[in-house]
């Protein structure tokens, strides 16, 4: 059914067409007329209808046009041979479907919204036609002696209609940059309308009013076009036309708009032996077109240096919060660098904490809402001579040249207009309290500071305060600098060591309680650097985090460690329940075919998915995204077990583990580590086995170093431990070597 009424514009025309044929061939011509004439009305009154077309105004002005114009034809058929005025009541309804359909074309143009350089040159078009239509057609008509004055004012009027219909199709054109079927089959009716009345408006300067068939033709086509346009799909879109970005006088508008130009200086030449009124017209028409053509140069020119200016804006300036941009803002501190002042210029580079939350919970309106309310905040909370700019995502900096003291204030300032409740909108329309917070790098410039070097010392004091705990400020030294040089090249040596697999991994068991039989082993990374010597993970796993090398890194160490295991296996080293532990970043989860490149590598090993523990922080399952969750099923699904490492340091909820797949949970050695001295951490411990044993989740306790805490382990039930109680990571060759299959007595090397 939705297919036939989108196919409904092809009968229209088929019908239209085929009576024009028939029309031109003299069969049943009163017939072909009423038949076009009447699937027009039809069409413009009820087609809008069957594509739910809004608003229908326009369409209800031209369905009053075609029902007068319809009426005009055959009252103008049976009063023929009748003498005047009574000949001419058809052109009574005639000139009303004139002004229906002049009316009906306003009314989209106004749904459009005029622009000012489509009506100018729409203008200079139609003063050109009104300029030829007065000469050509108007005053030959006039001075045709004898014919009654009825006759003589309509053979006037029609031309100045087609003057107006002239203007709209112009208008037309120049409105709208994108032209659906249904835009092009309304601009045809309406220059079909046209040509037919210039037809008649030629011969009108003979004094006739009647012509052959053959030239209400383009009448014929023009009802056919007409109704075609309301029953294609696109008329919808006539009451949404997508402006021009520029006005420009580009070659295909100059095609309209020469000829119009042109007119009065080619009538001036053809007409230069008429009479006064006619030079009157010429000068007239042609100082209207010039003082029309000066005022749309005019305003191009002021167009385009406001164009010129808003792209200056937006070069220099956020979109969304209107603050000056990095850009702007380095030519904003180069300036304030090099100007004297009695005092130093000091640089404040916040990040906001919480914000990532707020837009994954609420939604990225709320988020940009949160980011406009923020540089309002800072832009009222600081003197006027501070500048504020967004710099990132959420990200903003502030300049001030200022005493030190003053400089603290700020951020003082800054921390607390941050750190109140923010009321943010969703898009929905849901309203919410949030609270935010943020790190602040604080730099002094010195006197060899450039923007760049100024804009990095504060991110790295920054990141400093991001490091420390979030929500406070650090207040940059040299010695930042030095530690971001060192990790620069840590990361240089870690992409020739990822590159070249010369890192090695090592093995610490992982115990039953109370016998200390191993029961599986975790796969640690190790890395002996080409001059600091062995580094631990601590000192370049954050690096390879942020350097996004961690893919590569883990990717590694899981085949590895998968073929270790197999090998094991396969010589007996280990029994069938052995298993190990491989820690997995949260960008590893963030790939879509990790668990199947995890399956492949199992298959060609040899070893059961469930040999395989994979341990996660706990900010995957925090701020982990939905990819990441889905992964995290995939490789349940596939059989592998997955641990929440270092458990009980974060955001440790129960909520938390029963949404996410997660088999057990592994506690931190903070907590061991008091375990026999430490009552508060003794109960935390118990909690995390009582809710583990709740939710059937394995327990791990990392970081075992003396039988006390061993012993108070037992004593909660706690099933399985590791640390150097039971040895440290050693390689491979090591671990097979402590016999691992069998039961290790505890030792404290």
């Amino acid at each position: 059914m939705r297919w036939r009424r989108d196919r409904l514009w092809i009968a229209q025309l088929a019908l239209g067409g085929g009576s024009t044929v028939l029309y031109a061939l003299g069969v049943v011509p009163a017939l072909a007329f009423a038949v076009v004439g009447g699937a027009c009305v039809t069409a413009w009154a009820f087609g809008p209808r069957l594509h739910n077309v809004h608003p229908r105004r326009p369409w209800r002005l031209l369905t009053a046009a075609g029902i007068c114009f319809l009426t005009g034809i055959i009252v103008r058929g049976v009063l023929v041979g009748q003498p005047p005025p009574l000949a001419q009541l058809g052109d009574l309804f005639t000139v009303l479907g004139f002004a229906g359909l002049i009316a009906g074309i306003l009314a989209f143009l106004t749904r459009w919204g005029m622009d000012r350089h489509a009506l100018l040159d729409g203008l200079i078009v139609c003063i050109g036609s009104v300029v030829a239509s007065l000469l050509l057609f108007v005053q030959p008509a006039l001075a045709i002696p004898g014919r009654p004055v009825v006759v003589t004012v309509l053979a006037g009027l029609y031309p100045l209609l087609d003057t107006v219909t002239v203007l709209l199709v112009a208008n037309l054109a120049f409105t709208t940059a994108v032209r659906q079927p249904a835009f092009l089959l309304i601009g045809a009716m309406m220059a079909l309308i046209f040509v037919g009345d210039v037809g008649y408006a030629i011969i009108g300067r003979h004094g006739d009013v009647v012509g052959t068939p053959l030239m209400d033709l383009p009448f014929l086509l023009a009802f056919t076009f007409g109704g075609a346009a309301a029953l294609h799909p696109t008329a919808k879109v006539l009451s949404q036309a997508t402006p021009l970005p520029i006005q420009a006088w580009s070659a295909r508008r100059m095609l309209v708009i020469g000829p119009a130009v042109a007119v009065p200086f080619l009538l001036t030449v053809l007409l230069a032996h008429e009479s006064r009124a006619s030079r009157l017209i010429l000068g007239a028409g042609g100082a209207a077109i010039v003082a029309l053509l000066l005022v749309r140069a005019s305003d191009a020119v002021q167009q385009h240096a406001a164009a010129q200016r808003r792209f200056e804006h937006q070069a220099t300036h956020d979109p969304l919060t209107g603050l000056p941009n990095r850009r702007m803002l380095a030519i904003m501190v180069e300036r304030l660098l090099t100007e004297p002042g009695d005092h130093d210029v000091w640089m404040f580079y916040l990040d906001l904490d919480g914000f990532k939350l707020v837009n994954d919970s609420w939604g990225h309106h709320a988020g940009d809402r949160l980011i406009v309310d923020v540089g309002a905040r800072l832009r009222h909370a600081l003197p006027q001579t501070a500048t504020v700019a967004r710099v990132g995502g959420d990200e903003f900096v502030v300049v001030q040249r200022c005493t030190e003291p003053e400089a603290m204030a700020d951020a003082r300032r800054i921390m607390e207009c941050i750190e109140r409740p923010l009321v943010i909108v969703t898009a929905e329309g849901v309203t919410a309290d949030v609270v935010v917070g943020a790190s602040m790098g604080i730099v002094r410039a010195d006197h060899q500071d450039r923007a760049e070097s100024l804009m990095r010392d504060a991110d790295t004091a920054m990141y400093r305060a991001k490091e420390a705990g979030r929500n406070r400020w650090t207040v940059f030294d040299a010695s930042m600098r030095d530690a971001v040089r060192e990790r620069l090249e840590i990361e240089v040596a870690l992409r020739a060591a990822v590159a070249q697999e010369q890192l090695s991994i090592a093995y610490q068991p992982i115990v039953e309680l109370p016998g200390g039989r191993p029961a599986g082993a975790e796969a640690l990374v190790r890395w002996e650097h080409p001059v600091r010597g062995w580094l631990g993970p601590n000192m370049f796993i954050a690096v390879a985090e942020d350097s996004n090398l961690i893919s590569a890194l883990g990717a590694w160490v899981l085949r590895e460690s998968v073929r270790q295991l197999a090998r094991w296996r396969a010589g007996g080293v280990v029994d069938e329940d052995f298993w190990l532990s491989v820690n997995v970043s949260p960008r590893q989860l963030g790939d879509a075919a990790f668990a199947e490149r995890l399956a492949a590598t199992l298959r060609q090993a040899g070893v059961p998915p469930a040999s395989l523990v994979l341990e996660i922080t706990e900010s995957v399952m925090i701020e982990g995204s939905d990819l990441a969750e889905r992964v995290l099923v995939d490789l349940r699904a596939l059989g592998v077990r997955i641990s929440v490492d270092d458990f009980g340091t974060g955001f440790s909820a129960l909520g938390y583990l029963r949404r996410h797949p997660v088999t057990g949970v592994k506690i931190d050695r903070s907590f061991v580590s008091g375990l026999g001295a430490s009552a508060e951490d003794e109960e935390i411990v118990r909690a995390v086995v009582a809710m583990s044993s709740a939710l059937h989740l394995s327990v791990v306790a990392e970081g075992v170093e003396t039988e006390a805490q061993r012993d108070v382990l037992v004593s909660l039930g706690v099933p399985l431990a590791q640390g150097w109680l039971w040895g440290r990571a050693v390689p491979a060759e090591r671990f097979e070597r402590d016999r691992v299959g069998e039961r290790v007595p505890a030792r404290s090397d």
